[in-house]
């Protein structure tokens, strides 16, 4: 049998045994953050995000979830390449209007948006994603509180779902979205006459790696949105289609191929143009713009064996990077790409644990994992941390140190 292994992790090179981060080796990166751990983000990759997507997909708008991670000055970097932004809390609203990014090109999701959220969203002038009918109606009536139009868009929970997805977010019940079969019972609030339908939101999973799972759920969307427009006479300028695109984690794990999405969607563009009357596309992705371009950083600070297995000890972990530990989603734990970032050349292997200082046995980034042999004082990489990985995190868990955050 073949053991699978992990995609390479080639957006990153190393010199003289060194991984390199930006045009830096890790030791240099470690002098500017001036400790480990820490979570480095290249620029440089989250560009060729961007570039790739363009090319795939030119007519296509691109929207960032800020989501899957926040970090100020990636998102300012960031909000310059793509056309909006998606937030999820009146903070990451506070961080979004700070950007280049105009309001108009803004837009709120989540099932528990606070008076005090919907209040900043319609005094901002974004776009609130509508999750249920009774947020609906206080949207209208915040709407004559403060005198003001509300862009809104109608977040749908389809009757369909995202097949092979990290996560399910459409179909069946869920908390998200408005059952496309209760549409009907919103006409009548949506006459107010001071709210304002955009568009449309669709959004059915994450972390989705099969483009023909993703082909099959955007012709799903393509065909509700069409039967929405012709039965009950909806005018839309935008349709949120969500994202779901996966990027390689685990050993197996393949990069999603894009070209087969794009030309998926360029045919259905063509064959729904009587409804979508030039109506404006969005991607909404998250990882995929910035995941692969973040690595968290920490050191091996002890090195032991317990009866015959050996085990680095670092001083990072779960309270840093809950997803690499197995702990934010997975029902079975696997093992992010690793690697020890000071010994990028070396040929001695061993098989390792890699783990934390935390007192729970939770507490690992990587188990049985073939690596260089290392030293105390060596840096071990976590690759794929770009996404969900320091604000996804219980910090203050133990009150261990944070870590710190660079974008280089």
């Amino acid at each position: 049998m073949t053991t699978k292994t992990h995609a390479p992790m080639d957006q990153f090179s190393s010199d003289k045994g060194e991984l390199m981060i930006a045009g830096k080796t890790v030791s240099q990166v470690v002098q500017i953050t001036g400790q480990t751990p820490c979570y480095v983000y290249d620029k440089s990759v989250i560009k060729a995000n961007v570039d790739r997507l363009r090319h795939y997909f030119p007519d296509i708008s691109l929207h960032y979830a800020m989501k899957a991670n926040p970090y100020a000055p990636l998102l300012c970097y960031l909000s310059d390449l793509v056309d909006g932004l998606d937030v999820a809390s009146g903070m990451e609203l506070g961080l979004a209007l700070s950007t280049s990014t105009d309001a108009h090109n803004i837009s709120f999701a989540g099932p528990g948006k606070s008076i005090k959220e919907l209040t900043m969203a319609l005094a901002s002038g974004i776009t609130i994603n509508v999750e249920s009918k009774t947020e609906l109606k206080r949207i209208a009536e915040l709407s004559e509180k403060l005198d003001c139009n509300a862009s809104i868009a109608m977040r749908l929970n389809p009757d369909f779902e995202l097949k092979s997805s990290g996560m399910k977010m459409g179909g069946g019940a869920q908390q998200f979205g408005i059952d496309v079969e209760q549409f009907s019972d919103l006409l009548e609030l949506l006459q107010h006459p001071n709210l304002e339908l955009r568009g449309l939101h669709i959004f059915t999973g994450s972390q989705n790696l099969r483009p023909e799972s993703i082909i099959s759920a955007h012709n799903n969307i393509f065909a509700l949105v069409a039967r929405l427009i012709e039965q009950y006479d909806i005018k839309l300028t935008h349709i949120n289609i969500g994202g779901g695109f996966g990027i390689p984690y685990f050993p197996g794990d393949t990069p999603l191929e894009l070209e087969p999405i794009a030309e998926n969607l360029k045919k259905l563009r063509q064959e729904y143009s009587d409804y979508l009357n030039n109506c404006e596309i969005i991607l909404e992705l998250g990882r995929y713009l910035v995941g692969n371009a973040g690595v968290y950083l920490c050191e091996v600070t002890d090195i032991k064996i317990s009866r015959g297995k050996q085990f680095l000890i670092t001083n990072g972990g779960l309270h840093h990077h809950l997803a690499a530990s197995g702990n934010f989603g997975q029902v079975i734990r696997k093992n992010y790409p690793l690697a020890v970032a000071t010994k990028m050349d070396a040929t001695e292997l061993e098989t390792v644990d890699v783990v934390g200082p935390l007192c729970t046995p939770l507490d690992i980034l990587g188990s049985n994992m073939n690596l260089p042999k290392a030293e105390v004082g060596d840096i071990i990489a976590v690759y794929q941390s770009g996404a969900y990985g320091f604000s996804a995190s219980p910090r203050d868990f133990l009150s261990h140190p944070h870590p710190t955050q660079l974008l280089l």
